[in-house]
């Protein structure tokens, strides 16, 4: 009924950038919270950045001034603008979102499939 769909994952040199996208698809009546997560080698997943409906955003310390979370509400999108990367910033990173479909009384977390992104020293 809901997919969640990653895109923009890549490869890059320390200090670069990237922008990976997650579009929410399906019967969508309402979407909570969204989120980036990632997941490195060897590591428990992690939450990266999350954003309200609203626009409330809230960052992992790692990640703060380098990573910018937003979204567009019209197209059910949520954007993770990745900057100064580093090689530790390795790891592929997935969407989430909190989502309340047509037609059901309570909402429920969706993940996207995930998308590599490799920063090289």
């Amino acid at each position: 009924q809901v997919q969640l769909v990653e895109s923009g994952g890549g490869f890059v040199q320390a200090g670069g950038s990237l922008r990976v996208s997650c579009a929410a698809s399906g019967s969508i009546f309402r979407i909570n919270v969204m989120g980036w997560y990632r997941q490195a080698p060897g590591k428990q997943r992690e939450l990266v950045a999350s954003i309200t409906s609203r626009g409330t955003t809230n960052y992992a310390d790692s990640v703060k001034g380098r990573f910018t979370i937003s979204r567009d509400n019209d197209k059910n999108t949520v954007y993770l603008q990745m900057n100064s990367l580093k090689p530790g910033d390795t790891a592929v990173y997935y969407c989430n979102a909190d989502i309340l479909v047509s037609g059901s009384y309570f909402s429920h977390g969706y993940w996207g499939q995930g998308t590599q992104v490799t920063v090289s020293s």
